[in-house]
Parts: C-alpha cells; sequence; structure tokens
C-alpha cells in the first residue's frame, strides 16, 4: 500500500504552513500560560485553548508553533495566526442584497432585514460584531474570524440568493450559476421545432 510506504517520512513534510513563524505586529502581545495562547491587541484580547500535542513559543516578535500531531500542526498555526490579524486589524465578510423590495437598516446593534417575507427579520449581534449596512451590502466586522463567518453564514442562510433571478442574499464575489427559467426552455424548445 503506497500511504504504508510512506508513513516514516509522512510527518516531516506534513505541512508547510505549520511550519512558517507568526509575526507579531508592534502593538500585539501573544502570551502562552501552559495550553493557553492569549492574543492582546489595539481591537481586543482573544484565547485559544491548544492540545497537549501542539507548543506555542514566543521569541523575537514571532510566535512558533510546533506539533507532536502533523495533522494539527497547521490548523492551529492558522488560528493563533487569524487571532493576531484579529486583534490587530480586524476581519470583515461582505454580503450583497439583491430583489425588488428587499432591504436592509441597521439599529443599534440589530441588523433589520425585509426579505420578501410577511415580516422583517431581525438578527442580533453578537458580542464582539457589528453590522454595517451601504446601499445594498451589509459588512459583518469584528475580531474573531471564525465567528465573523459563521455569523455571515446564518444571514445569508435567511434568503440565500436563487438560480434564477439571483434574489436574495451572497457573498461579496460570489458567483451564482445562473439556470434557464421555464420561458427560456420553452423558447429554445419551440426555435428548435
Amino acid at each position: 500500500m503506497l500511504v504504508a510506504r510512506l508513513s516514516p517520512k509522512f510527518g516531516k513534510y506534513m505541512s508547510r504552513i505549520g511550519r512558517q513563524p507568526i509575526t507579531i505586529p508592534s502593538g500585539v502581545t501573544v502570551t502562552v500560560t501552559g495550553q493557553t495562547v492569549t492574543v492582546v491587541g489595539s481591537k481586543g484580547e482573544l484565547t485559544l485553548h491548544v492540545p497537549a500535542q501542539v507548543k506555542v513559543e514566543v521569541k523575537d516578535n514571532q510566535a512558533v508553533v510546533t506539533s507532536a500531531a502533523p495533522n494539527l500542526h497547521g490548523l492551529f498555526r492558522t488560528l493563533v495566526a487569524n487571532q493576531v490579524v484579529g486583534v490587530s486589524t480586524g476581519w470583515e465578510k461582505g454580503l450583497e442584497l439583491s430583489g425588488t423590495g428587499y432591504r436592509a437598516a441597521t439599529s443599534g446593534s440589530e441588523l433589520n432585514l425585509s426579505l420578501g417575507f410577511s415580516h422583517p427579520v431581525v438578527v442580533k449581534a453578537p458580542a464582539g460584531i457589528t453590522f454595517k449596512v451601504e446601499e445594498n451590502k451589509i459588512t459583518v466586522a469584528g475580531i474573531d474570524k471564525v465567528l465573523v463567518g459563521e455569523v455571515a453564514a446564518k444571514i445569508r442562510h435567511l434568503r440565500p440568493a436563487d438560480v434564477y433571478k439571483a434574489k436574495g442574499l451572497k457573498y461579496v464575489g460570489e458567483v451564482i450559476r445562473r439556470k434557464p427559467g421555464k420561458a427560456a426552455k420553452a423558447g429554445a424548445t419551440g426555435a428548435a421545432a
């Protein structure tokens, strides 16, 4: 079996990303206490609990992640790097709203959406998340990348863009593969006959 033959060398070549050190920008401090990594910056503070197989060391404005388990190496290096970026510059996820009568507005920490239902939809921002609305674009911002992505996905799930007219919510830059409607199919069939 091929995997069995490669297994002695497998751990050495596992994660190229995991071997890269994380550069800590000025104004950000990373402290490791036991298995807990705390990252503090101008935008806030984040903590991450790492398993016993993973070790995080901070020296010379760099954080280095080492792991005895090759499948965890790149993951936890990326999680720590995302926290460093989050507390220094923050994370944003954009959504686009399209459709006649579809609107979005903010009031305090709430996002009010009109999505063609018989009732308005209100999304309350969890702690650490802010909403911004400009024309038909909604921006979800925060310091925790996982939470920002999760909140954006929940909002998109309320009315995903359909494949016929692309009405609804989609991520900025997302491509909706359009389908022809019944009229287009009937016209193509009639022309062929």
